[in-house]
């Protein structure tokens, strides 16, 4: 707004005093002279538009509104449309909303969007407009676009193709300042793929299906692939801190504690509509992004004393339903904010209203619910008691936001949902506490999601703290960790107990009520890594100096099974025992076969370095690195093989065994043939050079004048020089003679 001075009376301005020649007023201009590009910032165009008459167009606008103000508030006089000199109109309108961030909204959400069925709407900036246009990027006359040649890219699952024809698997590892990638070599050395000095500046992380290795800068995210390592992507997110993707790898989310903050002169990939978020949704085929939110605030959550717990920052924020078709954000307390994509859209233009809702989890398989057979995808979510109402857990089903299945729950203090691999069972661990809130027990309620009715089963009452649950990856089992001790971190780890829990043998077709199998008692462990194609899993004790313990169990132990059990889906049974020291992380390769531990330079300092054993607990390899910060098995897509197509090679397993078995053998027997050719190769040159080298020898001191061997004249002049020594040798003796003996008594 420019300054006034309608206040001042003209007999009050002294020409001496208020000469305008002189007095400089360029700093009061350049502080309030309206900026016209800014100005438009609440301004859009709309092209897309049917042609109408002048008659027509009232009509036009009034229906175009409809579409308008759904995503912000616009009238009819802010709507211009231009009319050509045929009196029909020029099929494109100047639309002003009440904010630029209307606008921005307007071109997020109605640019694409059918207004019928002849008809696109395709909703841009007027500043964006007049900017290209005014920087002459929009020639008046036609030129057609320079298409540059094909040029085939690099196939970026080439890694599914191991040169050595062994199937081997990938892993990462950062060590140092070093990140390289290698082929598991089992017992061997890891052969090397590529390695490279300060290709990250924070961490390393692949993709869900394997297909990039992701390094992390401060200037933003960067994606690596194929068989040359090329730089596939770029995401420019200043100071990003934490990275995530959807389940099908074509969106990425970053992440950054510090807002984006927009130079003046612009940035590569973001807007001013980014200006003060912190998170940006990316398209990774297109590398631009989608959308973008601010950090919400998290309400402070409070114990049963009303002392305020300390604050856990939520990651993922974003949660991917199973077929990236949706992502959803909780506002705790009061709502689960969907989105579709790839537009991000709010989900039916409004949040998904539960109050008090403390967390929610989508399905990680599309579900298969018996007799329905509608598109959908669905989460979990549960809310504590508040007032005189029970805590409940639910199951909604997106994108009709039908509650499939509810569960009232009393005396919760803490609930945590654990979803099987294919969403075929729902686990809700719920913690209570008794009336006086002095004592605590766990109860397990099963969703078992695929049958009529998602009926619930409740598995045993457990009167000590479950401090870990673990599915077993597309199987009907699970396992438990409970300690009666306070769980804390301390240098001695906590005394534990780990149990195993089956389903009953089938009976028709529903799968029998779940039993406990096994519990082990007086352990140390504190962490469950099954097998990814399941059976097998690992009870590790990480994190603790005092023990380090690997146990590795097998589930469908082929060997006699007890009585008790002969009713249980399960053979339980320990293969081996295993102690890595000081290991911090555990991890399966994809193929199931091999279990690598590491120790991280990042938690502890002490003996870095990694073990790998195979799926029985035998170790094949132990090897220090010096400052390893990270190792990371590549994983693999989803197998493009038929149901039936696998069914058939687990019949024709042992048939395959033998073939690997003998190709294993033939690779060691000729590997053991390779080195004793080795070294009879390298004896036989020592030998021919050393031939060629005297024969050279000889010719010198022939030519010299010397002996031809001069160790033998060496020899000669040496037993001379003894003999003239053996002549001039004189001899002494020496001779003692006794002249007197005295013997003298002494009392």
């Amino acid at each position: 707004m420019a300054p006034s001075f309608d206040h001042l009376r003209e007999e009050d301005l002294d020409e001496e005093d208020f000469d305008m020649d002189e007095v400089d007023i360029s700093d009061l201009r350049e502080k309030y002279e309206v900026q016209l590009e800014q100005g438009y910032d609440t301004f859009v165009v709309i092209d897309g538009l049917p042609e109408v008459t002048e008659d027509q167009k009232p009509k036009l606008v009034k229906f175009l509104l409809k579409k308008l103000n759904t995503v912000g508030k616009t009238r009819e006089d802010l709507i211009f449309m231009p009319m050509g000199e045929d009196g029909k109109s020029l099929r494109f309108a100047f639309v002003e909303y009440s904010s630029a961030a209307e606008a921005a909204a307007a071109v997020r959400q109605l640019d694409l969007v059918a207004l019928d069925k002849k008809h696109t709407l395709r909703v841009n900036k007027l500043t964006d407009v007049d900017r290209y246009g005014r920087e002459g990027r929009i020639d008046d006359e036609y030129t057609p676009p320079n298409i540059e040649p094909f040029q085939e890219k690099e196939h970026l699952r080439s890694f599914l193709a191991d040169p050595s024809g062994r199937g081997r698997d990938q892993f990462v590892q950062y060590k140092g300042e070093t990140v390289g990638v290698y082929w598991n070599s089992e017992k061997d050395q890891p052969d090397p793929v590529v390695e490279r000095q300060h290709w990250t500046e924070a961490f390393v992380q692949w993709s869900p299906l394997g297909t990039y290795l992701t390094s992390v800068h401060a200037q933003g995210v960067q994606l690596w692939g194929g068989p040359s390592w090329s730089r596939q992507r770029r995401f420019p997110h200043p100071f990003v801190n934490l990275v995530a993707f959807s389940p099908d790898e074509k969106y990425i989310v970053t992440w950054s504690n510090r807002p984006i903050s927009i130079p003046d002169e612009g940035h590569p990939a973001l807007s001013l509509d980014d200006d003060g978020k912190n998170y940006v949704i990316w398209d990774i085929e297109t590398s631009k992004p989608i959308r973008s939110f601010a950090q919400l605030d998290t309400p402070a959550a409070v114990d049963e004393h009303g002392v305020k717990k300390p604050q856990k920052f939520p990651w993922p924020a974003f949660k991917w339903s199973a077929d990236s078709k949706y992502v959803a954000r909780l506002n705790q307390g009061s709502s689960i904010s969907v989105y579709e994509l790839p537009r991000m859209n709010l989900l039916d233009k409004t949040a998904i209203k539960i109050e008090g809702v403390m967390d929610f989890d989508w399905a990680p398989s599309t579900p298969q619910r018996d007799g329905f057979k509608t598109y959908e995808q669905l989460f979990c979510f549960w809310t504590p008691e508040i007032g005189s109402n029970p805590a409940k857990v639910g199951l909604m089903s997106i994108p009709s936001k039908e509650i499939v299945r509810t569960l009232n729950l009393f005396s919760v203090s803490d609930a945590k949902l654990h979803w099987q691999s294919d969403a075929a069972y729902l686990c809700v661990k719920v913690d209570r506490h008794s009336k006086s809130k002095k004592s605590q027990a766990t109860t397990l309620e099963i969703f078992r999601v695929k049958e009529k009715g998602v009926p619930v089963e409740v598995v045993d009452t457990i009167k000590d703290t479950v401090i870990n649950f673990a599915w077993e990856p597309k199987g009907d089992r699970f396992v438990i960790i409970t300690t009666t001790e306070p769980v804390a971190a301390t240098a001695v780890p906590p005394k534990t107990s780990v149990s195993f829990f089956c389903p009953e043998k089938a009976k028709g077709q529903t799968v029998g009520n779940f039993k406990h199998l096994r519990t082990l008692e007086k352990k140390n462990s504190n962490a469950i890594f099954w097998s990814p194609k399941g059976r097998f899993v690992v009870i590790a004790t990480i994190h603790n100096q005092q023990s380090s313990d690997l146990d590795f169990y097998d589930l469908d132990f082929e060997g006699e099974k007890p009585e008790s059990d002969k009713d249980l889906t399960a053979n339980l049974q320990l293969m081996n025992t295993a102690d890595h020291y000081g290991v911090t992380d555990v991890e399966w390769d994809p193929s199931g076969r091999f279990v690598a531990s590491w120790a991280s330079s990042w938690k502890q300092q002490m003996e870095n370095g990694y073990h790998l054993y195979d799926f029985k607990g035998d170790q094949l390899r132990e090897e220090p690195v010096e400052k390893l910060k990270q190792l990371l098995w590549r994983p693999r897509p989803l197998t493009l093989l038929t149901k039936e197509e696998q069914k058939t090679i687990r019949k024709n397993l042992r048939e395959y065994s033998r073939v690997f078995e003998q190709e294993d053998a033939e690779r060691i027997n000729s590997a053991d043939v390779a080195v004793v050719e080795h070294r009879r190769r390298v004896l036989e040159e020592w030998y021919a050079w050393r031939a060629v080298t005297e024969e050279e020898l000889v010719e010198e001191r022939e030519a010299l004048g010397l002996p031809l061997d001069p160790v033998a004249e060496l020899l000669k002049a040496k037993t001379a020089a003894m003999a003239l020594d053996e002549e001039e040798k004189v001899i002494e003796e020496i001779m003692e003679e006794v002249l007197e003996e005295t013997e003298e008594v002494v009392n």
